[in-house]
């Protein structure tokens, strides 16, 4: 695979379908370098007027053989998204006409089809976006729900980020105070005041970011989803559920007991909140190895779960003790079966859909709590919170720390905002720039 240390240090011109792969109406093809130009002039002309949609016969650069007709879009530099001239190619969609124009960019010299995220990642290099806004794009490209649609546009728009590099020019700000306590160390007044100056904005600071790490992960829930997972005895109606919610047969039912060996998740849009709901084994005391297996997988999914939903036909609403009722809900399956009412306690049919509406009333409930009202940028990647974490530890670090080693505290606060930085890319961002961009499309 071609290596991003050489994509950022060459200057080649990179080109590669922007649209989604397959038949379609239309298509985007995106070039991005160097010889943008020479591709219009060759490809295009007459070359259009920047930023000014044209019409044009794309023609073979070698033999002057019509590809297609397309509108043509040309961004000089550096008024481009990735900061180099751009061009957009908005042709018909068929794969014919999409393969040709690739082939022919292909024996333009100085063109490559580009790596995954490689437009994204330029982007970055040229200061058009930081991290978290590309991350944000990422989600955004991905979102499926209402509610990932608004955090990811908000992401990319650059709230978070905003409020990182806020809180890291403040860290700056108390950093130049520390450093003046060292200078006017000979001036014990001053030197006193300055670092009691650096301490009290530092306190305040430190607080701000504990209150951002206590949201309950509702960003990390409305990103990844809430999870929901179905624990029972075998035969409970879990599979059936399950099928029932998906609206689809996602998991084999059998009247077999144990035929649910491992976990099967299906991801559902409830009130425009994204739920993940995982079938289990069901639990019992097994003998096979491959069962126990199974239960061990069902017993970890009830860990991660957001909410447990523990079936019985019984109504039995006291789940195994593993399972922490404060996020657990009972309720009774196979209510087609046996009419017998249980008070307070939910009755569902995967057969006839009694109850299901409620049950999904009550899981999108749960959610939306979950994820609450705030309307304050959340944190929404475990990359996130690990910097912010390690940021915070480093300023409890400069507040604790022995007031008489002024020089050791200035390295404090220079560690946290190393932190902060890392998450925008302000500072060295090398480990974790192929993680960032590999999860892009090929024309991103």
């Amino acid at each position: 695979m071609y290596e991003y240390a050489n994509a950022m240090t060459d200057a080649s011109t990179i080109f590669a379908l922007s649209s989604a792969p397959g038949r379609a109406a239309l298509s985007v093809i995106r070039i991005s370098g160097p010889a943008v130009r020479n591709v219009l002039e060759t490809m295009t002309a007459p070359v259009p007027k920047p930023r000014v949609a044209a019409f044009r016969t794309i023609r073979h650069p070698d033999t002057g053989e019509a590809l297609d007709r397309a509108v043509v879009l040309w961004f000089a530099a550096p008024n481009s998204e990735t900061g180099e001239d751009v061009a957009e190619f908005q042709g018909h969609g068929s794969r014919a006409a999409v393969a040709a124009i690739l082939g022919a960019l292909g024996t333009v010299k100085g063109c490559r089809l580009a790596e995954p995220g490689e437009f994204a990642r330029r982007g970055f290099e040229n200061g058009k976006m930081d991290l978290a806004e590309i991350e944000g794009l990422g989600d955004l490209i991905e979102a499926e729900t209402e509610a990932q649609r608004r955090q990811a546009l908000a992401q990319s728009s650059g709230t978070l980020s905003k409020l990182y590099e806020s809180w890291r020019t403040r860290l700056i700000e108390i950093a130049a105070l520390t450093e003046a306590a060292i200078d006017f160390s000979d001036e014990g007044d001053v030197s006193a005041s300055s670092f009691a100056d650096a301490r009290k904005r530092a306190d305040a600071l430190s607080a701000e970011i504990g209150a951002h790490l206590d949201d309950g992960h509702r960003g990390e829930i409305v990103r990844d989803g809430f999870r929901v997972a179905l624990l029972g005895a075998p035969n409970a109606g879990k599979s059936s559920l399950l099928n029932a919610l998906a609206k689809r047969d996602a998991a084999i039912v059998s009247e077999e007991a144990g035929t649910t060996r491992d976990v099967i998740e299906v991801r559902l849009d409830l009130a425009g909140l994204p739920v993940v709901v995982s079938d289990t084994a069901g639990i019992r005391e097994a003998e096979s190895l491959v069962e126990q297996e199974g239960i061990r997988r069902s017993l970890a999914a009830a860990r991660d779960a957001d909410l447990v939903v523990w079936l019985s036909e019984a109504g039995d609403s006291t789940p195994p003790e593993p399972i922490s009722r404060e996020t657990s809900l009972a309720i009774r399956s196979k209510a087609d079966l046996c009419r017998e009412s249980t008070a307070d306690l939910l009755a569902v049919s995967a057969v006839t859909g009694e109850g299901l509406d409620r049950l999904v009333a009550e899981i999108a409930r749960r959610a939306s709590e979950a994820v609450g009202t705030r309307t304050d940028p959340a944190l929404t990647r475990v990359r996130h919170r690990q910097s912010l974490e390690a940021a915070r530890d480093e300023i409890q670090a400069f507040l604790n720390g022995d007031s008489g080693a002024v020089e050791l505290r200035a390295e404090d606060v220079r560690r946290a905002a190393h932190a902060i930085g890392r998450i925008t890319g302000r500072v060295d961002v090398e480990d974790v720039l192929d993680q960032v961009f590999s999860r892009f499309c090929i024309g991103k």
